[in-house]
């Protein structure tokens, strides 16, 4: 029996986003490399997020080892020329390779987005870890920074491309045991792996926010209508429905507006046939947050 789809939409909005190709000698460091530089979500606190989108092998890396492709999101602030989000997008991003990724032993990045709207030099901020004594060379046919370590070395390709994507696409599946989070929401995640282009930043969230707050200073806090063990508490304030006892969500990011919504009907499918989840929603602002209004009844008319 299918869970019912709610008549709401999900609001999401436009971001920057890069598209990078992690290799490693071996699948234990990529895994650990991939998933720490993409394991802390970050946006609601104004920096960047990312996920990992493919693994990939051997035959499909430009150095003939595993690799996987990863994306990194930021803001943009429309107030402002895009030159600033980009410039505060690579300051970010430069943290996350250099502590996640280029510790690990033998590991590189390179470029993989097709077509950039514009591109970020990696010597200056990942390039001089070596401290003057790096270098650029070709190699695999790409114009690589060599950075000396001492497990020699990191390979970085100088130019990283990235562009404008769409971002905080997401249900909820409201859920009346602890067994149905987990089983719909690996279901969900499996689905929108094979979704070209789409990433879930949080995998399954466990927390959603609001954009009000009491305090301002830590930024967005609890979406205290939608927490089941407040429904008493809240009166008929609570949107908690009658049985329902968790309400994870799933949020994505993808490369167009088509990529999010593929990817949201295809983890509502897999998610909403799962034994103890009752009801399928998603958070939106009321249209105050993005531009995009994505309504779950144009997914499932």
């Amino acid at each position: 029996m299918h869970a019912e789809v709610e008549d709401t939409y999900a609001e999401a909005f436009e971001g920057l986003y890069s598209r990078i190709m992690i290799t490693a000698d071996d699948e234990e460091i990529l895994k650990k490399a991939a998933e720490d530089v993409t394991a802390t979500p970050s946006i609601v606190i104004d920096r960047i997020e990312g996920g990992i989108e493919k693994w990939l092998s051997r035959k499909e890396t430009p150095d003939g080892r595993v690799g996987a492709i990863i994306q990194f999101w930021g803001k943009i602030d429309e107030r402002k020329p895009l030159a600033d989000s980009a410039k505060k997008f690579e300051v970010e991003m430069s943290y996350r390779i250099r502590q996640d990724v280029l510790v690990k032993p033998f590991t590189a990045i390179f470029d993989a987005f097709p077509d950039p709207l514009g591109k970020i030099d990696t010597m200056k901020r990942i390039g001089h870890c070596g401290d003057g004594f790096e270098w650029e060379e070709k190699r695999y046919g790409r114009d690589m920074v060599t950075v000396p370590l001492m497990v020699p070395d990191f390979h970085i390709e100088r130019y990283l491309g990235y562009g404008r994507g769409v971002m905080g696409g997401n249900f909820g599946y409201m859920c009346k045991n602890r067994e149905a989070v987990m089983e719909a929401g690996r279901k969900a995640l499996k689905a929108i792996r094979g979704v070209k282009g789409a990433i879930t930043p949080f995998n399954i969230c466990s927390a959603g926010s609001k954009p009000e707050t009491k305090f301002p200073w830590i930024g967005p806090t609890t979406n205290h209508p939608y927490c089941p063990t407040l429904k008493k508490k809240l009166g008929k304030e609570s949107k908690v429905p009658e049985g329902v006892n968790y309400i994870p969500e799933i949020v994505i990011n993808g490369t167009s507006i088509e990529v999010v919504k593929e990817a949201m009907r295809v983890g509502i499918s897999a998610a909403r046939d799962v034994n103890g989840v009752l009801r399928i929603s998603a958070g939106n602002y009321g249209g105050k947050l993005g531009k995009y209004k994505i309504h779950l009844r144009e997914l499932f008319p």
